[in-house]
């Protein structure tokens, strides 16, 4: 499948049906979605079934893309943009843990904030994180965002909200 946009080390593309292996995998890991609210595929074939019933990117033109490593073509995890039924747009990340402190969510979502911006248009986008997780929140602020309150995300009681502007200065990578 074509990449969406690549980054130095990274390129992003839709998610397809042979990725249900790895879906199931990343999401089975209780350490990747300790921060999420979201349940564990029960299953690769709950992951297909997702995959297959994922229509973000026919209604929106966007959504979570798979991250896959240029030299390896490994599949790393998934970054991306969600748009909501209220209309706003979050970024969302998740590697899999045998990859993290690399760089790759902060190098795949500033990524995904630049073509959010440049490509597709976007005015704001929103990142969400408990507030426990100082290490996506960390992310959030080196790829420019600014807290903008605390709240309920999705069954997180204790949220803390970031946005960014399509004319505010981001971060490089």
């Amino acid at each position: 499948m074509n990449p969406i946009f690549q980054t130095n080390r990274f390129y992003l593309r839709e998610k397809q049906p042979s990725d249900a292996k790895d879906m199931y995998l990343l999401n089975a890991d209780p350490e990747v979605i300790k921060y999420t609210g979201d349940p564990p595929f029960q299953d690769e074939g709950e992951a297909l079934a997702f995959i297959q019933q994922y229509d973000h990117f026919q209604k929106h033109g966007f959504g979570r893309w798979v991250i896959v490593d240029q030299q390896s073509e490994e599949y790393l995890g998934w970054c991306g943009l969600k748009k909501h039924d209220n209309g706003m747009i979050d970024l969302g990340y998740r590697i899999k843990k045998v990859h993290w402190g690399k760089g790759i969510a902060s190098e795949a979502a500033a990524a995904c904030l630049d073509y959010g911006f440049n490509v597709l248009h976007i005015n704001e986008i929103v990142g969400r994180s408990a507030s426990a997780n100082v290490v996506s929140i960390r992310i959030l602020e080196k790829i420019g965002m600014k807290f903008w309150k605390k709240d309920t995300c999705d069954g997180i009681a204790d949220a803390v909200w970031y946005k960014i502007n399509r004319n505010e200065p981001k971060r490089p990578f």
